[in-house]
């Protein structure tokens, strides 16, 4: 009799069981659908400009499209706020100064890679190191640290050889990657750009940041999703990004106007007007870090393919005179970059600490002074030589330098122009391979230390002269980089800044040619926050 009462329980436990297991699903199907309702309305953003990445390792080159690009996908312990470009908190939540040449960063919580694994102490002083390695681009960035140490699971901490009042700024663009991932995929140290040899780092990328690298076709299409796993909050809503580097303009406005893509990071000046007029696109602009010159052969004794023999021109200050005065500097600007170019005197842009008015004064454009400089300097004739320039990198870059080839005809220079796309470019330049360059550079630190130390240090160790690839050396100018890098008295470094950069000036290290002006184009229902280092956050992006 017992027994009946046992199997009437049991079965309404079952009963229960099956109720609960029912309700359980109804709820994860209905997590389910709640987890999957943005995908409803996903917001999908296309954009576009007119080069592609050259790597995904993120400590083998350095180039600001480049580097904006990887900030989707990996992160830095700091950043700039993109509307004040104030540093602020990112993979480190705080810092303090332990003495003038130790600084603590305590790391973020709850931060996971990609692959689901945890942000710890030994990635950061994994990457940070990394980025110190002698195949690496950032060297500039890393100015100044002696060694990083790990404190304990979540504290890292960054020695600094002399007091340096900039390490936050240089540390913008020291992005974190995980130590496990690149040992096991062989990438520990950064890839070699100049050796044209692969690494698994190159194609492929996981990182912290907001988003994932999902595909990548070299000179066709990237493409980026939204990591669920992300620690941060988004001011923006794009669920997917495609990136497509058209290098052709009017295909790149062709695409914009059609609705193909939702922006263009660099429209072409002649169709701003129109642009503008657009009742269905809006464009805004500004002034850029970056500034765009020559750069100069200074080291060989000849130049590969000259027709001068025995000797090389550009080591004759009058002759670098001469090639900067034969410029017409503002016809460039006027009719060549449309407004979106303001002729520039030095290798820094004028927001950038170290550059005053003075600094920024232009030699004047003559071409008779141009001529007798040369004469002077026995090139009566003038002479011939190589000339290199990007294709897909700078506003109107061929352009310019075809402008500027015609302009040199006139006082007897005979450059023969060769241009490349930016992915094969950097590297040939790199690898010294051109009598007289173009170069864009741009201040992530809003600094001038950052291009003083990169352009005209005579080639060193770590960062000392990493994009002097003219090799241009002065010893004057090695003891003021050098004495600037450690200096903390705000009054002599700032004197010292624009000594060096007059210096530069004096001895015409490069021919600046103008800082250029950004305009962005796109849709009118793209919310996002214009930056002068031309850059996109993607956090912000909002498409309405």
């Amino acid at each position: 009799m017992a027994i009946a009462p046992l199997l009437r329980h049991s079965q309404t436990l079952d009963r229960e069981r099956a109720m609960q297991l029912k309700y359980r699903r109804l709820c994860s199907l209905f997590a389910v659908a709640l987890l999957c309702a943005p995908a409803l309305h996903a917001k999908p953003f296309k954009w576009s400009s007119q080069g592609d990445v050259a790597t995904w390792d993120i400590h083998a080159q350095n180039n600001a499209l480049q580097n904006g690009i990887h900030g989707t996908v990996y992160e830095s312990l700091v950043s700039y706020n993109s509307k004040t470009f104030a540093i602020e908190p990112l993979l480190a939540t705080s810092w303090k100064e332990i003495n003038p040449t130790q600084m603590r960063f305590a790391l973020r919580q709850g931060v996971r890679f990609h692959d689901g694994s945890a942000l710890t102490a030994d990635d950061v002083v994994f990457s940070l190191q990394r980025a110190m390695a002698k195949t690496s681009n950032f060297t500039p960035y890393t100015q100044g640290i002696s060694r990083v140490a790990k404190v304990d699971e979540r504290t890292v901490d960054v020695f600094l050889t002399t007091p340096n009042p900039v390490l936050l700024r240089q540390m913008t663009e020291l992005r974190i990657m995980s130590r496990a991932w690149a040992e096991k995929n062989k990438s520990t140290e950064p890839e070699d750009m100049k050796s044209g040899e692969e690494i698994f780092a190159h194609r492929n990328a996981m990182g912290t940041g907001p988003y994932t690298l999902e595909s990548w076709q070299p000179d066709v299409k990237m493409v980026f999703k939204r990591y669920p796993g992300w620690w941060g909050t988004m001011d923006g809503n794009v669920t997917e990004i495609v990136y497509l580097p058209i290098k052709s303009a009017p295909t790149r406005m062709a695409a914009l106007l059609s609705g193909e893509v939702d922006m263009v990071l660099d429209p072409a000046p002649q169709d701003l007007d129109r642009l503008r007029a657009s009742p269905d696109l809006k464009v805004i602009d500004g002034l850029e870090y970056r500034t765009i010159f020559l750069g100069l052969d200074q080291l060989r004794d000849e130049l590969p393919g000259s027709n001068i023999k025995g000797k090389n021109p550009l080591k004759d200050l009058r002759v670098r005179k001469a090639l900067y005065q034969a410029i017409d500097a503002e016809a460039i600007t006027r009719t060549i970059m449309r407004g979106l170019g303001k002729p520039a005197a030095t290798i820094v842009a004028p927001m950038v600490a170290g550059h005053t008015e003075a600094v920024g004064k232009r030699l004047p454009y003559s071409v008779e002074a141009a001529k007798k400089l040369l004469a002077e300097a026995g090139y009566p004739d003038g002479f011939e030589v190589d000339f290199a320039c990007p294709n897909n990198r700078y506003i109107n870059d061929e352009a310019v330098c075809q402008a500027v080839t015609a302009m040199w005809s006139r006082v007897g220079v005979k450059a023969r122009l060769r241009t490349l796309p930016l992915a094969t470019y950097f590297p040939m330049i790199q690898r010294y391979e051109a009598s007289i360059y173009m170069l864009g550079w741009g201040v992530p630190t809003f600094d001038a230390l950052y291009s003083l130390q990169s352009l005209v240090r005579t080639v060193g160790t770590g960062g000392d002269g990493n994009y002097n690839l003219g090799r241009y050396s002065n010893q004057r100018m090695d003891y003021l980089v050098d004495r600037i890098k450690g200096e903390t008295d705000a009054p002599v470094r700032s004197r010292m800044l624009t000594e060096a950069l007059q210096l530069s000036n004096d001895t015409v290290s490069h021919i600046p040619l103008h800082d250029q002006v950004i305009p962005w184009a796109m849709k009118k229902n793209v919310d996002l926050i214009h930056r002068a280092d031309n850059k996109l956050d993607m956090r912000t992006v909002k498409v309405n």
